[in-house]
């Protein structure tokens, strides 16, 4: 009887130390899932784990996973950063990361900015822009083409030949007009912005001082050359002489000697009157 009593007293005693066992096992496998966690975390965290750091965010916050070297970190932000857009369900609010070739988007499909090398349109990152746009380098986007416009002619001008309206009878005329759109890259070259034509009018002779310089000048050189022509004697047929100063000089005296023998002579002659 008593060797039955000690043989159930062991069986007992060893279940006990099985169950024990078994507890103290799920604990550690439960540590090693989730080491450290805690219901304090800084950061906006509302559990987190010192290997894997925020495991959920409290509300209105956004969890993201932030790569460093081999493993992720949980981290929880008010608005996702660069590179990803906001999802929010009813247990958590998500940051996803944008496509590959989308810098910054809004969802999964609708891309704001696109990385290098790419044009952004209605929400898509291009290699190239559709036909009917052209690519803006500044602003990375396919943008409208734009073609040049210009303002309506002015009227013609007055009919002008070298600067004056007068003293001719055939000239030009001109209309001018300016450019109110540039064109961009692929838009169309803009037109002339100048026009002359000829142009006939009936002769009128120019007033004082509508001359122009070169009209002064021509009749400078018109009165230089007729005074040049009454200063040179006649001498059809001879050879003009030269004359050196000093044939000047003793030319003058003999003219001079002349005068006063035609003066003596004059007074002689009133003399001989009187009496």
């Amino acid at each position: 009887m008593h060797l039955r009593l000690i043989s159930w007293f062991f069986i007992i005693l060893n279940f006990m130390e099985y169950i024990g066992s078994q507890n103290a096992s799920r604990g550690r496998r439960q540590r090693r899932m989730h080491p450290n966690v805690s219901q304090g975390c800084q950061g906006g965290c509302a559990t987190c784990s010192d290997y894997n750091g925020c495991l959920s965010c409290k509300p209105r916050l956004f969890f993201v996973l932030e790569r460093i070297g081999m493993k992720q970190i949980g981290v929880c932000l008010s608005s996702c950063p660069s590179g990803y857009y906001g999802t929010r369900y009813p247990d958590i609010n998500k940051c996803t990361k944008c496509k590959a070739d989308c810098d910054t988007c809004f969802n999964k499909n609708f891309c704001t900015k696109c990385k290098s090398g790419f044009y952004l349109h209605l929400g898509k990152c291009l290699d190239n822009c559709p036909e009917g746009l052209e690519s803006n380098n500044h602003t990375m986007e396919c943008v409208s083409i734009v073609h040049c416009e210009a303002s309506a002619w002015s009227s013609w001008s007055p009919c002008m030949k070298k600067g004056k309206t007068c003293g001719f009878k055939r000239g030009t005329e001109t209309r001018v007009r300016e450019i109110t759109q540039h064109p961009s890259a692929k838009g169309n070259l803009c037109p002339p912005t100048n026009e002359t034509r000829k142009c006939t009018v009936p002769r009128k002779k120019c007033q004082k001082g509508e001359r122009g310089k070169k009209g002064r000048e021509r009749k400078r050189k018109k009165l230089n050359k007729e005074e040049s022509k009454d200063a040179v004697p006649d001498n059809k047929g001879l050879e003009p002489s030269r004359e050196t100063p000093e044939q000047r000089e003793n030319k003058d005296k003999q003219q001079q000697k002349k005068r006063k023998v035609q003066d003596k002579q004059q007074k002689s002659v009133s003399v001989s009157t009187v009496h």
